[in-house]
């Protein structure tokens, strides 16, 4: 699962001059994200990214030809950037916003696409991060931080934010490995639909939420 907004920093990683800063290999990103897992386990949730099947159970759901603006927070390693960006039209961006340094470091210099803003720091102020980077309302973000740590008015925050950043016709897609986030999202959005995708490690909880 992806990094959260809890107040916590991972330091910057250790800079290899030898190496110029193109794809990180799959090992390699699984060994970051393991380490920064041990570093804050709070923070991912999870020491193995998102499956396949996860990944495609959430965005073969999202109307992509209508997606102008999307949002992803905590995408760590880019598990769901990169099929994300494959997905956008070439007039679209993905704002992908990333508390953890190393992650955000990551994001940078490993993905060549202008397509994608890179914002560090937190995802309660989302609607800061969109104006900084002169985009419109969302009509798509995606959030696996594990909100059920979190300190409740910072949960709140993040979600009454979210509903703020979003075009009517937007959704927000959270996915977690537990329900216990639900009563929160019935609280800030009309319509909140569940799924869930067994195929995945942990088995994922998906709620899809509606202004």
């Amino acid at each position: 699962m992806a990094s959260t907004t809890a107040e916590l920093r991972g330091r910057t990683p250790h800079k290899n001059k030898s190496r110029n800063p193109s794809q990180l290999g799959s090992l390699e990103q699984a060994g970051l994200f393991l380490k920064n897992f041990l570093r804050h386990p709070l923070m991912l949730g999870s020491a193995i990214p998102s499956s396949r099947y996860l990944i495609s159970r959430v965005l073969d759901q999202v109307e992509w030809p209508q997606v102008r603006t999307a949002v992803e927070y905590g995408p760590g390693v880019g598990t769901f950037t990169r099929p994300i960006l494959s997905r956008l039209s070439r007039n679209a961006n993905l704002l992908a916003i990333e508390l953890n340094t190393d992650f955000a470091d990551l994001l940078r210099s490993d993905t060549a696409d202008p397509r994608l803003k890179v914002a560090h720091g937190s995802c309660a102020d989302v609607v800061h991060w969109m104006r900084e980077h002169q985009l419109g309302q969302a009509e798509f973000i995606l959030s696996g931080i594990p909100y059920t740590v979190l300190d409740p008015g910072v949960r709140q925050k993040i979600l009454t934010a979210t509903r703020n950043a979003l075009c009517d016709e937007g959704v927000f897609v959270v996915y977690q490995y537990t329900r216990a986030v639900l009563p929160d999202l019935q609280q800030v959005f009309s319509r909140v639909e569940d799924d869930f995708e067994p195929l995945n490690i942990l088995p994922a909880r998906l709620f899809f939420c509606r202004k």
